[in-house]
C-alpha cells in the first residue's frame, strides 16, 4: 500500500507543531523517519495512527483521499502503529493483550483458554519472538519482552503500514537480530514499513530511504548509500558534533557502591561488584541477563534473598546518597498528571520545608535552576505538565529530579532511551561532569557503543551472574557481546 501526506500541519491550540509536512511510502520499503527530540515524530506518528486528526493536509492511500478520524479507521485500513512507550495491560497475561477484544469463544460465549494460547503463540512465533510464554502476566515481563508483545500484537490480522517508533530501544544481541529480520520479510511481503529510531547505525542498515524532520518540517530525503550517520546527526541538531563521548577521566578514588554475594531468587545470583567515586562502569547483559532486577534491589525496591551491599528500601538508599533512574521513565520515574516543578521537586520535599509547609519560593528557585543546568526544553516548562515534553527533556526531568537530592551514587538504567543523538551527547557530557565531581556511576544500557564510549570498566550479565569484567578503552563490542551470550573465550 502507497501512503502520501500532503502538506499536514498539527497545532495545539496556538502551537502549531508540523509545518506543512510532505512524506511518501511505498509498499516493501523501509522508510526511516529521524530527528531530534520535540522535531515533530510523535506527532507525525499520531497523526498515521489516526489520533490526532490533522489541522490541514490531506493523507493519501493508494492515490485516494482519506480522513483518518480515530485510530479504530487506521486499524481498519491496515495501518498497525507500535508506540515508543509501552501499551500493555501489565495485570493481564501475553494472550490477553494479544488478543483483547478478539478471544476465541466455545458455544455459550465462553473464552476458549486453549484456543486463545495457541493463537497468541502463533503470533508470537511468527514474529520471532518465540522464547516468551502467553501465559505469563505482561507486567513481570522485562520492558524488552513487553516491546517483543507490543511488535507482536500489532501484527494481527492483515498489516500494509506498520509504524515502529523506537522498536529497538532496549533490545540488543538475538532480540535484536530478531526485530532485524521480522522488517526484511515485512519487507518482503509488500509490507510499508515507517521506522522511527535515534539509532542512526541501524538506520543505515535496514532502511530504503530516509527523512529528517526538523522543527516540523522535513528538510532532507536521502538514501543509507548517499549520507552517514555524521552527516544526520549535523541535519538533525542543525550543528556539527565533532565529539560524542567525554575523554577518559583520572583514577578512581574511594569505593561507594560494594556489592558482595548478593541474590534475588529467580532473578540474579552471587552479585559483587564495586563502583568508585570519580568512575562510571558499564553494565550490559542481554534480555533476562537480570541487570534491572539488581538495580531495583540495590535500590531497596525489591529485598535480597541474600548478600549484602542493597538497601532495605529506597527511603535508606536516597538517605545514604544512593539514585536510581529506572529504564521506564513514564511508568516509575514521572508521574504524568503533574508539572515538570512538582516531578524534579519529588524527590526533595523535605529540603525546601519551612515549619510544616512548603517554601514554595525555594522550591522554584532550586527547580528553576536544575532545569537551566540540565538545559531541559522549554525553557520555561516548570507550569506545564511534564507528559508535554519531549521524550528527551522527560529524561532529563528525571535526572534533574535525582540531581537535586545530590547523590554519591547514581545508577542510571537506559539514560538515553529514545533520546535523540543531540541529547544523548549532553546527557553523556553531563554524567561525565558528575563523575568528575567524585560521583560514582553505574550506567545500564543496551547500547553497546553506548557501553564502551561512556565507561571507564564494562560488567557484562549473564543469566543472573557477572560473566566478565572489561576495560572499556581494551575492548570491543564483539568482545562483550561473547560474554553476554556465553561464549567467551
Amino acid at each position: 500500500m502507497s501512503l502520501e501526506l500532503r502538506g499536514v500541519r498539527q497545532s495545539y491550540g496556538d502551537v502549531e507543531v508540523l509545518h506543512g509536512v510532505d512524506l511518501t511510502g511505498r509498499p516493501g520499503e523501509v522508510l526511516a523517519v529521524v530527528g531530534a527530540n520535540g522535531a515533530g515524530k510523535s506527532t507525525l506518528i499520531r497523526v498515521l495512527a489516526g489520533a490526532h486528526r490533522m489541522t490541514s493536509g490531506e493523507l493519501r492511500i493508494d492515490g485516494e483521499p482519506v480522513e483518518l478520524r480515530s485510530p479504530h479507521d487506521a486499524h481498519a485500513r491496515g495501518i498497525r502503529t507500535v508506540y515508543q512507550e509501552l501499551s500493555l495491560v501489565p495485570e493481564l497475561s501475553v494472550t490477553e493483550n494479544l488478543l483483547l477484544g478478539a478471544y476465541p469463544r466455545r458455544r455459550g460465549g465462553l473464552i476458549d483458554w486453549p484456543e486463545a494460547h495457541r493463537q497468541a503463540r502463533r503470533l508470537l512465533d511468527d514474529a520471532g519472538f518465540g522464547g516468551i510464554d502467553p501465559r505469563t502476566p505482561a507486567g513481570r515481563l522485562p520492558v524488552a519482552r513487553q516491546q517483543m508483545v507490543e511488535i507482536a500484537k500489532a501484527l494481527a490480522g492483515e498489516v500494509r503500514v506498520l509504524v515502529l517508533d523506537e522498536p529497538s530501544a532496549v533490545l540488543a544481541g538475538a532480540d535484536l537480530d530478531a526485530l532485524f529480520a521480522l522488517i526484511r520479510r515485512l519487507r518482503e511481503r509488500g509490507v510499508l514499513v515507517i521506522y522511527v529510531s535515534h539509532r542512526l547505525a541501524e538506520v543505515l542498515e535496514l532502511a530504503d530511504s530516509i527523512v529528517v524532520i526538523k522543527d516540523g518540517q522535513i528538510i532532507a530525503t536521502t538514501e543509507p548509500a548517499k549520507t552517514s550517520e555524521t552527516e544526520l546527526i549535523g541535519l538533525m541538531a542543525g550543528r556539527l558534533l565533532e565529539q560524542i563521548y567525554p575523554a577518559r577521566r583520572e583514577a578512581p578514588s574511594e569505593t561507594r557502591l560494594h556489592l558482595t554475594g548478593l541474590s534475588r531468587d529467580g532473578e540474579f545470583q552471587d552479585v559483587s561488584l564495586e563502583v568508585r567515586s570519580g568512575e562510571i562502569v558499564g553494565l550490559f547483559g542481554l534480555v533476562g541477563s537480570g541487570r534491572s532486577e539488581l538495580a531495583r534491589c540495590v535500590f531497596g525496591a525489591e529485598p535480597p534473598s541474600k548478600g549484602t551491599g542493597g538497601y532495605r528500601s529506597p527511603a535508606a538508599a536516597i538517605a545514604a546518597g544512593l539514585a536510581l533512574v529506572t529504564e521506564d521513565r513514564k511508568r516509575s520515574g514521572l508521574v504524568l498528571g503533574m508539572t515538570v516543578l512538582d516531578n524534579i521537586a519529588l524527590a526533595t520535599l523535605g529540603a525546601t520545608r519551612r515549619g510544616p509547609l512548603l517554601d514554595m519560593t525555594a522550591r522554584r528557585k532550586r527547580v528553576g535552576e536544575m532545569i537551566e543546568r540540565l538545559s531541559i526544553q522549554p525553557a520555561r516548562c516548570a507550569t506545564i505538565p511534564v507528559a508535554a515534553l519531549s521524550g528527551g527533556n522527560q529524561q532529563k526531568a528525571v535526572l534533574a529530579k535525582w540531581l537535586l537530592a545530590g547523590p554519591r551514587v547514581l545508577i542510571l538504567d537506559e539514560p538515553t532511551r529514545g533520546v535523540d543523538m543531540a541529547t544523548r551527547v549532553d546527557i553523556y557530557r553531563m554524567v561525565d561532569d558528575l563523575a568528575r565531581a567524585g560521583l560514582a556511576v553505574l550506567l545500564i544500557s543496551s547500547d553497546l557503543t553506548e557501553v564502551l564510549g561512556a565507561t571507564d570498566r564494562v560488567l557484562v550479565m549473564r543469566q543472573g551472574r557477572i560473566a566478565g569484567e572489561l576495560r572499556s578503552d581494551s575492548t570491543t563490542e564483539d568482545e562483550i557481546l561473547a560474554y553476554a551470550i556465553g561464549q567467551a573465550a
